[in-house]
């Protein structure tokens, strides 16, 4: 079940106080994002670039808003600006892993946020059970209070999935070193509004 929870606190003297969210400069992000993988310069993260950047290539719908196949960095500033607007500190999500269309145990799912978002945007793990579902998590001392449940923040990962079996990997690189998994963690994100987030992966070419 994927949840999105405004958190607050208790306050002697102001009552109750909205958790914040991770201070995160639309403008920079912008900024950083094309610095990182605008490679020919024109401004615009687009074509073989995105592939760089899965995160970017997973929310290009919703990122994309001139409708020219690519991401400039007001594009991402603008999407900044819309996870602030939802006023949600975390998200509780939960995914599900399949290899070769079977679930996949003892998986590690993690959530890696992108650079360019700043250091306050913390990365999530989660190991998925036998049915192959996993709960990704920031941990315990990344949160905004310990005594808050777990969840993930709002904003743009690359997703790695690893297994380890006798000290080798056996999922293919492609799911984890080198991903090409990404993620938006918004609210109007379709795998996250529909509650179903799914990683099929692939052990073949």
């Amino acid at each position: 079940m994927v949840g999105f929870v405004s958190f607050t606190l208790s306050s002697c003297n102001w009552g109750p106080a909205r958790i914040k969210q991770p201070a995160i400069s639309p403008s920079g992000a912008g900024a950083a994002a094309v610095a990182q993988y605008d490679k020919n310069g024109d401004g615009v993260i687009s074509g073989d670039e995105l592939n760089a950047s899965p995160a970017l290539k997973a929310a290009l719908p919703r990122l994309d808003t001139n409708k020219d196949g690519g991401v400039g960095g007001d594009e991402i500033a603008e999407r900044v600006n819309a996870w602030k607007a939802m006023r949600t500190a975390l998200a509780s999500v939960r995914c599900q892993v399949t290899l070769d269309g079977r679930p996949l145990p003892g998986a590690q799912v993690v959530f890696e946020p992108e650079p360019f978002l700043g250091d306050q945007v913390k990365r999530a793990t989660g190991v998925t059970n036998q049915f192959g579902d996993a709960a990704p998590t920031i941990a315990p001392e990344d949160k905004p209070d310990p005594k808050l449940p777990g969840g993930v923040y709002f904003g743009l990962y690359k997703v790695r999935i690893s297994k380890q079996t006798s000290g080798r990997e056996t999922i293919p690189a492609r799911y984890n070193t080198d991903t090409i998994l990404g993620q938006e963690v918004s609210y109007d994100d379709p795998a996250i509004k529909g509650n179903n987030m799914a990683f099929a992966l692939k052990s073949g070419g």
